[in-house]
């Protein structure tokens, strides 16, 4: 597994969403991805964040640190 640096919260889809699992990074707005299982949403995640990061130096933005301690919940 990735070492994540980032705090992430992991929760359910309803059926309605289409199911499966959400990953959100609260220190990283907007970033998130989604996974059959809680696992596979975590190593998603693991890739919006890299592109979460890379896109915001990109574009001359400063990348916000860790402010929460790293997890999954």
């Amino acid at each position: 597994m990735t070492d994540l640096t980032y705090a992430v919260l992991i929760s359910p889809l309803s059926p309605e969403d289409g199911g499966g699992f959400l990953a959100t990074v609260p220190d990283l707005p907007g970033c998130m991805s989604d996974g059959e299982t809680p696992q596979e949403a975590l190593s998603n995640v693991a890739d919006a964040i890299a592109a979460w990061t890379e896109a915001a130096e990109a574009l001359g933005r400063q990348v916000p640190r860790p402010l929460r301690h790293p997890m999954a919940v």
